[in-house]
């Protein structure tokens, strides 16, 4: 029975140098080689052209690269890229690229389906089928990049971590991944560019205030009273608001970067003076910044996008106390590409 071949990204640099001289060659060879997956982002050992014939039949011998393929691509009227992804085990993820006049921004996925129950986003919808590798979740990145350089002419700027998935429900290999998209063997961007975005699990979030980690941090809270968000995410009746205020402090405490809040208003949920008022409240405690999000239905459900009316009473309460507000209009309409609530309808 022959023995499946281990994904080669799996092994470090180190690892790679080991590999080589094991069979008796140079430790630099590694180098040369994790170049070409990483830096390179080579698809197969057969694009590694200055490696011998020999030693890349060697390579294809004992290991496989699984690198995704960009199995369609969907662009939108307003420039959005949405970026249907198939991994070699044949499950499909999707990824989105979010341009505007200053920027280009990818959204990408973390898991296959997701860990938690968010009423509103349709991933939510499929059960969780596995972690995505580091791997994978780089060549997202990498996929991206190299749309935002064909079609914007220049290189892709952020990465927010609001795809398919609870990124903290695959926490080391999302900081995996971040490692290699930030280090100049990889992509090479700063990770003051790249914000993980949470549904808000306190343990862990204070695991990344003591890992020190240099990214961002977004919570996806949409209500601050417990009883609207566990009727919105059901999951967060596990880890009640009074628990996710003390992994802020705590985050803060430790990092000292400000929250931001992604919060969308839908008519006749969290639409009103109270919901408004305990937002307000709930801002107080931690520097922060808010993103008030247009929805993008998914069915003719309870979930539909507030009246603008709702939309500024949330603007002029969050002002009075100097919380910076934006309102992010939902891109990619005619393709379905709206971040945090991507639709896998083919997995």
């Amino acid at each position: 029975m022959q023995m499946e071949k281990k994904d080669i990204r799996a092994l470090s640099k180190e690892e790679l140098r080991h590999f080589f001289v094991a069979n008796n060659d140079k430790a630099f060879r590694g180098n040369q080689v994790y170049e070409w997956l990483w830096s390179k982002g080579a698809h197969s050992f057969e694009d590694m052209t200055n490696i011998s014939k020999g030693t890349r039949a060697m390579l294809e011998d004992n290991f496989v690269i699984n690198h995704i393929k960009v199995d369609t691509m969907q662009r939108s009227d307003d420039g959005t890229v949405k970026n249907a992804v198939r991994l070699h085990d044949g499950l499909v993820v999707e990824s989105v690229l979010i341009p505007t006049e200053t920027r280009t921004t990818a959204c990408v996925s973390s898991q296959v389906g997701c860990s938690l129950d968010c009423n509103f986003c349709a991933t939510a919808r499929l059960k969780r089928m596995r972690n995505l590798e580091p791997a994978e979740i780089y060549d997202q990145v990498l996929a991206i990049d190299r749309e935002s350089r064909l079609y914007f002419n220049h290189p892709l700027s952020n990465i927010v971590f609001m795809g398919m998935g609870e990124p903290l429900m695959n926490y080391n290999n999302v900081i995996k991944a971040i490692d290699m998209i930030t280090s100049e063997e990889g992509l090479g961007m700063s990770p003051k560019r790249i914000v993980v975005s949470t549904s808000g699990i306190p343990k862990m979030i204070k695991k990344m205030a003591d890992d020190e980690v240099k990214f961002k941090l977004a919570v996806s809270l949409h209500s601050a009273i417990d009883e609207i968000r566990a009727r919105i995410m059901p999951f967060s009746k596990n880890f009640p608001l009074a628990d996710l205020r003390e992994a802020l402090e705590y985050w803060y405490r430790k990092t000292k970067s400000k929250v931001s809040y992604e919060y969308v208003v839908w008519k006749g949920i969290n639409d009103n003076k109270a919901s408004v008022d305990a937002l307000v409240k709930f801002c107080k405690y931690v520097p922060c910044k808010v993103n008030l999000i247009e929805y993008n239905p998914i069915d003719d459900g309870e979930f539909q996008q507030a009246s603008e009316e709702a939309i500024n009473a949330y603007i002029k309460g969050l002002e009075s106390i100097g919380v910076v507000v934006k309102v992010r209009r939902s891109r990619g309409k005619d393709i379905d590409a709206a971040c945090g609530q991507l639709a896998n309808k083919e997995a």
